[in-house]
This record gives structure tokens, sequence and C-alpha cells, in this order.
């Protein structure tokens, strides 16, 4: 289908609408009629948004994020250039479901039974639009069951298969043999929904067709955004869900922000060369290249000073212990004062004020920051988890060497806990306990969905803790700095291992001027933040749904989590790293019934008092 359906933002191809997502267009232009399509991969992106791979000019390039994700760069999702462009980027989509059903009539036919105009990807029933009369056409909208399994699989609902035909169903004349209606009864639910063959008179209701035994037979490994010759063997169990299912798509996406030495001029004017320089085997060939490309003269720097700098970030990146996360943590708590004037990454570093000096080591304010996003997957059915990545489907036939990726620039908080203070509290008796009940409903949970031995996650206090006080102050200032709350990202900073680590990043992230208004690096002033962490708190202390909330009951359903709900901790998708899980606001200021669990009760005793 080569029609124009609509626009997206960038930022959403990389989240909510990328390669293998369904997204449903309802264009004025076409009669308002609905039509659902399946992103196309990467390879339309070379087809349809010439020139192919990096060649194409709405390119980023992060060197660690690179390294990370073994390729050489990164592509914009298409833009088009001007209205009157004749080469304006598009994004391919692929019509699914193939079934659709008449809203009048309730047939249930494929996209090749039904009448479409020229140029019009919207179909129509041609008998009941001949009896409306005139011009007026009666649309035939996606049906609302489909197949998906959690290995990223997605089919068409076996209609056929569920409606049970007889062994002699006739074919009436002129019509495909398996003629089925789709419609409700006075019963309510799924079980007065009924599925009928107009042939042999086959009927059944569709309950039931959400059950795990719906569908006996295994996955068949459809993978329809890839094309038609994608499929591949799949062993897992199908699941019937419906069309707009929350748990359809999980995008997996990695991030990096562009810190020093990453983040100088310098690199800027390397770009695209970069790939071409690290991929040289030795030193000597670098020296080479940087002749061949006259490197020299393209950044302003000798020849030897520029040689010796790109042999240091080459060793940087080939250092076997390296860790994105530690290496932005360090960057945030090593400096001492204001840094990184007019570069990619600015922040003005301050000691915690006295108030909570007891509980945070300092308090930094990034006043710019530049992060690059990739889309490298996505999952069905459950989110994706660290070491998960047998469940992540891919969203190109063959590597491209490219991912897409958005570019955005904003500004933020970051907060250093007192790592001696959260080292004592974690190994209390009553935190350790509560956290060993939450990782064992994870472990068994995990179990459940049929994967073999421990979850890849850890889950740790100081996860727990962190993490909810990310949330807490998402939440917060949203109300004080002037961001929607959706704007608004975390990025946790927590290790116990090789890389001791318990910090966080609240800030803002966006493709416009929205993501570097200031208001939100300003909340970070001792006069502002003092402020923003008491009634940060004091909302944690209470919640409309205690409480069931404070006891866990409201958080049954995930069990990830200890007390958090709408009412309180849950945030947006867009701003959660971890998909609302590990979340427990009694490790933030405790239970009534167990104070002490609180890291910040000592805090909010003080305040009372």
């Amino acid at each position: 289908m080569h029609n124009e359906l609509g626009d997206v933002r960038r930022s959403q191809v990389i989240i909510t609408h990328g390669p293998g997502s369904i997204m449903d267009f309802r264009a004025g232009g076409y009669g308002g009629a609905g039509v659902s399509v399946v992103a196309a991969g990467l390879e339309e992106w070379d087809r349809w948004a010439p020139p192919p791979g990096l060649g194409h000019p709405q390119t980023v390039y992060e060197p660690r994020l690179q390294k990370q994700l073994g390729v050489d760069g990164f592509r914009l999702p298409p833009v088009a250039p001007g209205v009157y462009s004749k080469r304006a980027g598009k994004l391919v989509g692929v019509r699914f479901p193939r079934w659709l059903q008449c809203p009048r009539c309730h047939l249930v036919r494929q996209s090749r039974s039904w009448t479409e105009d020229a140029g019009d990807p919207a179909l129509y029933c041609s008998e009941c639009s001949d009896k409306a009369g005139g011009r007026n056409r009666v649309h035939v909208v996606p049906v609302r069951f489909i197949i998906i399994c959690d290995r990223g699989h997605l089919d068409e609902f076996p209609w056929d298969w569920w409606v049970k035909h007889s062994e002699k169903c006739p074919q009436p004349p002129g019509r495909p043999r398996r003629e089925l209606r789709l419609e409700g009864s006075a019963t309510a639910g799924l079980a007065g929904l009924n599925l009928t063959c107009l042939g042999c008179g086959g009927q059944r209701s569709m309950e039931g067709c959400f059950g795990s035994d719906a569908i006996p037979e295994q996955c068949h490994g459809r993978r329809p955004w890839l094309g038609t010759d994608a499929d591949e063997p799949c062993t897992a169990k199908p699941r019937v869900v419906q069309r707009g299912a929350s748990n359809i798509y999980f995008s997996v996406v990695e991030s990096a922000l562009d810190i020093p030495p990453w983040s100088d001029e310098l690199q800027k004017k390397i770009g695209m060369r970069w790939a071409i320089l690290e991929q040289a085997p030795d030193q000597s060939a670098r020296r080479i290249l940087i002749q061949a490309l006259r490197l020299a003269d393209v950044t302003g720097k000798p020849e030897a000073e520029l040689a010796a700098i790109i042999e240091d970030r080459i060793a940087r990146l080939r250092s076997p212990d390296r860790n994105l996360r530690w290496e932005e943590y360090q960057q945030f708590v090593q400096h001492e004062q204001p840094f990184g004037e007019n570069t990619e990454f600015e922040i003005r570093p301050a000691p915690a004020p006295p108030e909570l000096g007891g509980w945070l080591q300092s308090i930094t304010r990034a006043t710019r920051l530049r992060e690059v996003r990739a889309i490298r997957g996505f999952t069905r059915v459950f989110p994706p988890t660290v070491g998960d990545d047998d469940r992540v489907a891919k969203i190109s036939l063959n590597r491209t060497g490219w991912l897409p990726a958005v570019e955005n620039r904003g500004e933020g908080i970051f907060l250093q806990l007192r790592i001696d203070r959260v080292r004592q509290w974690e190994q209390q008796e009553g935190v350790v306990r509560r956290v060993a009940a939450l990782r064992a409903a994870y472990e068994e949970a995990w179990q459940a969905r049929g994967r073999p031995g421990a979850p890849p996650k850890t889950v740790v206090p100081r996860l727990l803790l962190i993490h909810s006080l990310a949330h807490a102050l998402i939440r917060q200032l949203s109300l004080s700095c002037g961001y929607g709350s959706a704007s608004l990202r975390e990025r946790l900073y927590v290790d116990t291992n090789d890389w001791d680590m318990a910090g966080l990043l609240v800030f803002t992230s966006s493709p416009d001027a929205d993501g570097t208004l200031g208001g939100l690096a300003r909340q970070g002033e001792s006069r502002n933040i003092v402020r923003i962490l008491e009634d940060s708190l004091a909302s944690m202390m209470w919640c409309s749904s205690d409480p069931l909330c404070i006891e866990g009951i409201h958080a049954m359903s995930e069990p990830a989590n200890g007390s958090a709900c709408h009412a309180c901790l849950l945030a947006s998708e867009t701003s959660c790293e971890e998909f609302n899980a590990f979340l427990d606001r009694g490790l933030l200021v405790g239970t009534p019934t167990n104070p002490q669990l609180g890291f910040f009760q000592d805090y909010l005793h003080e305040l009372r008092t």
C-alpha cells in the first residue's frame, strides 16, 4: 500500500510506532475510514527514503552507543524536506490485519474481497454502499482479534478454523467459498459475539478465544513487517489479543548521554568518518586514513595532535570493563566546579544543601544535555528486561549497519545519594526481608512465563529506593517547573557490584525547543531543591488508595512492585525506564507498621519536629 495515511512524530517512531508496531489511521480525506497497518522494517526505509543507509543526510552519531549496539551510526526517521519535494522521505506500512468487517452487514472477509477506489487505501462494502445510494461509502473496519506470541511474531486470527465449517460447506455463486458473519446478540461479553458461516450454517461464539489453550497449534512465525517471505520457525504458544491491546508492542530502546570527550566540537567535525577510523586495523592505518580524509583540515588540529586524541578515544571504547552508565555517573560526580561551557554537556555541580546533607552527597544541575535514543528491536506480551535478548524481535531482515534513532537536547537535575548511608540502610533486617519478598515474587512471575532459570534482573534495595525517588520527583517537578510529567524522564544509576552507583537523573529531553527552556534546571538550585524534595516525600506519606496501596494489595498484578499505584508512584511509559516495575514508596518513607523501612524516615521526622 503506497497511499499516504498520516504523520507520526519522530520520537513516536522510536517509542511506540517503530517497525513491527500496529498503527491506526483515520484520514479525513477518506471519509474518516479507519486503516490499520503494521510499520515496515528498515529495508523499506532505504527504499522509500533514499539515499540508503548512512549516506542519508538525516543521520546522527554517538560513538559510545554505536560501540554498544555494534553499528556505524544512526538514522533519524525520515522527514519530508518540503511540501512540494518529490524526494520526500516516507515510512511504509503494510495492511494488517487483512481481515476486515463491514459495520452494517457484519460480513468478515479478507482485504482482497472488498472493493477499493484508485488512490484510496480505505476499502468498502460495495453491497452496503449501493444500498446507501449516491457516492456514500460504507467503509469496512479492521477486525478486533489478532494473534501474537512472546517471540515477537504477529498473525491473523484463524477465522475459518474457529467457526468449524462443515466438510460439505458449499460455495455460494460468485462469492468466496467461506462467507463469514460476526455479529452480536443480547448476551453480554464475548459469549454474545457469534461467528457464523453463511454457507454451511456453522456457528460459534467468541467466548474463550482469549484462553491460554484457545489456539492449540504452535506459532507460525509470521513477521509481516519484514515481508511475506520472512516467516521463521517458532515453538512458542500463540495467544489471541485485541488489536489495540497494550502488550502488543514494547520497543527495546538503548540510549546514551553525550559526555566528554565525545561531546566536544572535534567529535562533531569527525562525524561519520569515526566508524572508518575505528574499523582500521592498527594505529598506522589510522594515520593513513587521517591523511586521506584530510581530517587535519576538517578539524583544524595538527595531524600529530589529532592522531593522539583519536588513539585515546579508541582505547576508551575498547576498554574491556567499560560501562555506559558508569562513565556518565563519573562525569556527574567528579566535577566540583561548573563544567562543559558551550558543549553538549554543561553541568553546574554543588554539594547537597545542609538540610539534605545526611541523605544526599551532591546535586548537579545539568543545563544542557544531548541524548541519543536508538531502537534495536521490540518484544510482545511482556516488556523487555536485561539479558532477555532471545525474545527481542528483529526490525530488519538483514543487518543494516545502522539503527533508527532520535537526537534530543534538554536539561535535568542529577542527585547523588550518600553511598555510606545507602549501604547502611540496605542492610537493615526489615529492608532485606521486604525486598527479598519482592524478589521472590518477581522470580516466580518470571518462571510462570516459561522462562528458564533465574531472571537476569537483580532486584536490590537501592534499585527500588532510587527508582521510587525518581518517580516521586517527576510527579512533584511537573507541578513546579511547568513541564508535563510525560515530558520528564528518569535515568537511573544503580549498581552494587563492580560499579558502586547510587544516583538518578530526572531530565527533559525533546527533539524540539521544549526540551531546553531552563525551568527544570533551576529547580536544582539550593533554594528550590529542598522544597521540592520535602514536597515529594510528603506526598508519598499518604495515597488516596491507602490502606490498600501501602499494604501492597494494589500492586499484586505487578509482582515486582511493593506499595505503588497510579495515585502515587506510577508514571507514564515515556518517563520510566523499567515499565513501572521495581517501585515501593514504603522504602522511601516507611510504612505505618514499620516506619524505619524508609530511607528518608529520619529526614521526615526532623521536619515534623
